[in-house]
């Protein structure tokens, strides 16, 4: 049962009415998460906000002393959503400890399955669980105004996705009844199994591994894969202008609206698709091969790109507490005081984190979650940074963009860019899109980088599926190499998950597995206020957003604290429970309904 907290009213400094409500849970996968506010409804914005999750999993305790063989396998369960993005990461930093390199056929499988992941996974959160809160239904219950103006408002793309009003458009979002909706589910369906062909199994990969892929290949298995990715190339090329016209109606259609879910530009991305020409997973070339990746790894401070530089995101990555039910490990083991280029290691890396729970009463002036934080270091002004994912694909394209690295035919990173070639299919042809990069990093842009970004993840299958092709047409079949588990070794991976920064940190002593962190884009996003005081990035971008809704607080839905929130894809958030006046509850729903706000 989801704890509750007990609503109460306090009085503003401009004289007005601040009510606290919650909703607890917004339930994900890697947990519980609640998010907790204070609402000044005289003023229509949030004036504080505390991200809090309720389960303790423990992967970083029980993976000691295991086989490192085995830990992409075990790692995969931290999430039923993006496991394979765990093993993938898994299977990266077991390479780096072994010293193996995988064929390269072996690794543009693997990056076609991971593109398939993307392309799974944000269309089915894109428009099965966030379109929600655009859809008819529940813009009509929140903001019945801009539903009058959307049925005058003539969709700007319509010859491109067929819908000629944005009434159109939020209708065709409905849960279920709606066209879009409906179709987007065989979509996701489609490319789950594209997927399945290149790793066995969704979301627990059977045929990956570290050295290579157990994936027999084939000219029908590429094929098969090619047949399901021209369908979705096609789709794409309605999904983009219909996003793009329903984003841009929310800020004419509400004067402001840039600032819900808004935060500081400070993003994250660790990089995703090896370059098998380049990649030899070893740590000392790693700045090198990181470069190579098909999505540039970086981070961006006020729009600024620090760095692209592997080994300096992995040296700069801090594990902080601060709100988190765990003790300092300031006292135990140093397991990693070198990095094998010879520079030093903090104690608060996750080398040499150990992970000691303290199980405790909820206090939002003291503990009060169960997510760690971490913080990247800036070293050129000493600031442990919150940095975000923004739901991982605005970082990636932010980075790429800025970095000008990319460019291989169908993408191309332009230094204030990314361009997308499209090619022609069986009833559309070519498109040329350009993300563009955003003057804000808020919800609306959030969600729009996703969509970009799953136009991206189709361009890099056809890429992949080209190089695959000419690998085996050449006889080049090999899809695995022989390796041996050293006694001693360490080991890295980052990769993005489909929600942003994803990295393993491996420690092997006498063959076995001394130390284990995984950090997924969860606990960037979901952490709570650090020992320096600052907030996590749900929190900060909950903080001070403006209310837009027109209802009052007796029958308040929060649709612009969700937007906020769901922007950042909080895995599948499945319920959603509101408690507010003298313990009322207003709210105890179930997906779908939850996500549509309107049982009674």
């Amino acid at each position: 049962m989801p704890a509750i907290a007990e609503p109460k009213k306090e009085t503003s400094t401009q004289g007005g009415n601040i009510v606290e409500m919650s909703w607890d849970p917004i339930t994900r996968i890697v947990g519980s998460l609640g998010i907790y506010t204070k609402i000044d409804f005289a003023n229509k914005k949030v004036v504080e906000c505390h991200s809090t999750s309720s389960i303790f999993r423990g992967y970083s305790i029980f993976m000691k002393n295991k086989d490192p063989r085995d830990t992409h396998f075990i790692t995969s369960r931290i999430c039923g959503i993006c496991g394979d993005n765990h093993a993938t990461c898994s299977v990266y930093a077991q390479n780096m400890a072994y010293g193996v390199k995988p064929p390269p056929l072996a690794e543009w499988i693997v990056n076609l399955g991971e593109a398939a992941e993307y392309m799974f996974d944000h269309n089915i959160f894109q428009d099965n669980l966030v379109g929600v809160d655009f859809c008819e239904m529940m813009v009509k219950e929140t903001n019945p105004g801009v539903w009058e103006k959307a049925l005058k408002t003539e969709a700007p793309h319509a010859k491109d996705h067929g819908y000629r009003t944005i009434a159109d458009i939020m209708t065709s979002l409905n849960p279920f009844t709606g066209e879009f909706y409906r179709e987007t589910l065989q979509v996701s369906r489609y490319t789950r199994e594209m997927f399945c062909l290149m790793e066995g199994r969704h979301v627990h990969p059977s045929t990956l591994y570290p050295g290579g892929v157990g994936t027999v290949p084939s000219v029908q298995l590429f094929t098969d894969y090619q047949v399901r990715l021209m369908r979705y190339v096609e789709f794409m090329k309605r999904v983009v202008p219909l996003h793009d016209d329903l984003f841009d109606f929310f800020y004419e259609a509400l004067p402001g609206y840039e600032k819900v879910g808004e935060r500081r530009v400070l993003l994250g991305c660790w990089g995703s698709f090896q370059d098998p020409d380049v990649c030899d997973y070893d740590y000392r070339t790693m700045d090198k091969w990181g470069k190579a990746m098909f999505v540039t790894p970086g981070v961006v401070v006020d729009g600024q790109l620090v760095t692209t530089n592997l080994v300096d995101i992995n040296l700069g990555i801090r594990i902080l507490l601060g709100s988190s039910y765990y003790e300092d490990w300031d006292n135990e083991e140093t397991f990693v005081q070198q990095d094998p280029l010879g520079n030093p290691v903090d104690k608060k890396h996750p080398w040499n984190q150990t992970t000691i729970p303290r199980p405790q009463r909820r206090n939002f002036d003291d503990k009060y979650t169960w997510v760690m934080s971490p913080r990247w270091f800036d070293k050129r002004t000493g600031d442990h940074l919150a940095l975000d994912t923004g739901g991982g694909p605005i970082a990636r394209l932010w980075t790429t963009a800025l970095a000008g690295l990319v460019d291989f035919g169908y993408v191309k990173a332009t230094g204030n860019s990314v361009k997308i070639r499209l090619p022609k299919t069986a009833l559309k042809p070519e498109m040329d899109l350009e993300w563009k990069i955003p003057k804000w990093s808020n919800a609306l842009e959030r969600d729009r980088a996703r969509t970009y970004f799953q136009a991206y993840a189709a361009a890099c299958g056809l890429y992949f599926v080209e190089k695959a092709l000419r690998e085996l047409h050449a006889g080049r079949t090999k899809t695995f190499t022989p390796f041996t588990v050293p006694d001693q070794a360490i080991g890295c991976g980052f990769h993005e998950a489909v929600r942003g920064v994803l990295s393993h940190h491996l420690v092997i002593r006498g063959g076995k597995v001394a130390n284990y962190h995984p950090y997924p884009p969860t606990p960037w996003n979901a952490n709570p206020r650090d020992i320096y005081g600052t907030p996590g990035p749900y929190e900060d971008a909950v903080q001070n957003t403006p209310i837009f809704e027109e209802n009052g607080p007796d029958n308040f839905k929060g649709i612009d604290i969700m937007r906020a929130v769901r922007s950042f894809d909080p895995c599948l958030p499945c319920g959603v429970h509101m408690y507010l006046g003298n313990g009322k509850v207003l709210k105890q729903l179930h997906t779908p309904t939850a996500l549509m706000g309107l049982a009674k």
